[in-house]
């Protein structure tokens, strides 16, 4: 990693990114990975932002730890394993273009059925349907570092309190980091200069996870709920763009 001026505003733009969406507004994480392409590869990027996650993860599973569903956590987690699986063995030979534009589309659709109808009663999707969404996850976390859409799209219909629906994703992605971790050292994409950067990056990723926690924090349940939505078209829009596009 180049330490120019730009390539250290940009690094420090994503990390800023990445604790915000960690300490709860967990939307906003789309932005981190297209901001750093802007300085270097998809490949070392996507190396150097799983060690600020990992290092994020653990602070925000220390900050929500008395708040989040074991339940849902219990059953997305196992799929995700299968997903995270799929996404490492098929890794080098995937159609990107048609995946995101699924994707996209799915969650464009889902988040503007919500914008739409905000007073929907909460209803919790059938486990069928959290597995096959679970799987979706760790295989976009995977292979795209884009595994909140369908993550979301389970938690949001069962209209969870704000701390707990922030904590559940808190610890499910926290697992699913750490068991992505060897595949991504397999893969080569663990360096030994990018460990350097988090390492020295830390203070900063973990301050920028707290400030994300205050913000969230600062908003009523049904607020939260609308400013999800509306982060999650965002996302839904961006995916959409980079199918039709290229990243």
């Amino acid at each position: 990693m180049s330490l120019d001026p730009v390539t250290i505003a940009t690094f420090l733009v994503t990390v800023s990114i990445l604790g915000i969406s960690k300490g709860g507004l967990a939307g906003v994480g789309m932005m981190a990975m297209p901001t750093l392409l802007f300085v270097m590869p998809p490949a070392q990027a996507a190396g150097l932002m799983l060690p600020i996650l990992m290092i994020q993860d653990a602070f925000s599973v220390w900050l929500y730890r008395a708040h989040w569903d074991r339940g849902n956590v219990k059953l997305l987690l196992p799929a995700a394993l299968i997903g995270i699986g799929l996404g490492f063995t098929l890794f080098w030979a995937l159609p990107e273009r048609p995946i995101l534009g699924i994707l996209g589309i799915v969650t464009l659709a889902f988040a503007l059925r919500g914008i739409l109808n905000a007073n929907a009663p909460s209803k919790v999707p059938s486990k069928r349907v959290g597995f096959l969404l679970g799987m979706m996850s760790g295989f976009t976390s995977t292979v795209f570092h884009q595994g909140g859409p369908p993550f979301q799209i389970y938690l949001i219909p069962q209209r969870l309190p704000r701390d707990v629906f922030v904590g559940t994703g808190v610890m499910f992605f926290a697992a699913v980091n750490l068991i992505k971790l060897p595949g991504f050292i397999v893969l080569g994409q663990i360096t030994r200069e990018g460990l350097i950067i988090a390492a020295i990056s830390a203070p900063f990723a973990l301050f920028m996870t707290y400030v994300g926690m205050l913000l969230v924090r600062r908003f009523s349940a049904e607020r939260f709920y609308q400013i999800i939505y509306w982060l999650l078209a965002l996302v839904g829009t961006k995916l959409l763009f980079d199918a039709i596009i290229g990243r």
